[in-house]
């Protein structure tokens, strides 16, 4: 897995004005946890752009004033309407310790569902693994080449190697929904079908009252 470099400064406030201080010069509070201490920093966020608007999972290596840390981006916070980066907080990792991680999933190939017109649904475009730190997916492919009109790809399929996925086994990753147009000739099949079953059944009921009458 690639890593990508976050360089900050240790805070000497922990405030919410020092924290809104920072953002408004282009900065964004962050802290590290999970080793001895929690580490309070702030980066600039021009930093982030690499990390969080990626289709890929990365490491991070923090450096604070010199000293380096192996983290993981463990929660980020948007601003809900100008969708700023509010605050990062890291998950230090070390070697040989499992860690939990969003890993993104790629569909791969074009499904048979798709190519007659079917609507492919993502569901779940993130997956939550668990693994060694050396074992961690950047990513999931999946192909849907043979993902078909009412099928599904779900966690259970996937090909799992010296890592766990965590969600539900029976979650549904990518589905193809059959299109409206064929939802209703369907059904329109099935009732011209039921009505030609009556309709023979009518008329073998008019032959045998024929045939009672000429006896």
């Amino acid at each position: 897995m690639k890593t990508i470099e976050i360089v900050g400064y240790k805070r000497a406030n922990l405030g919410k004005i020092e924290a809104k201080n920072l953002r408004a010069e282009g900065q964004v509070p962050c802290v590290i946890y999970g080793g001895e201490e929690q580490i309070h920093f702030s980066a600039p966020v021009i930093l982030f752009r690499d990390l969080v608007y990626t289709s890929e999972a990365h490491f991070v290596k923090v450096n604070v004033e010199g000293e380096e840390y192996g983290c993981i981006m463990q929660d980020i916070q948007f601003h809900p309407v100008s969708e700023m980066i509010m605050h990062v907080d890291f998950l230090q990792w070390f070697t040989g310790k499992f860690i939990k991680m969003e890993i993104p999933v790629h569909l791969t190939g074009v499904s048979k569902g798709v190519a007659n017109g079917g609507t492919l649904i993502h569901k779940r475009r993130a997956l939550t693994i668990k693994s060694l730190p050396k074992n961690m997916p950047e990513h999931i492919d999946l192909d849907i080449t043979e993902l078909d009109f009412g099928k599904a790809i779900k966690v259970s399929d996937v090909i799992t190697d010296n890592f766990e996925i965590l969600d539900t086994a029976q979650a549904s990753i990518a589905v193809v929904e059959v299109p409206r147009a064929l939802r209703g000739k369907s059904a329109e099949d099935e009732l011209e079908g039921e009505e030609g079953a009556e309709g023979e059944e009518g008329a073998e009921g008019e032959e045998g009252a024929d045939a009672a009458a000429a006896e």
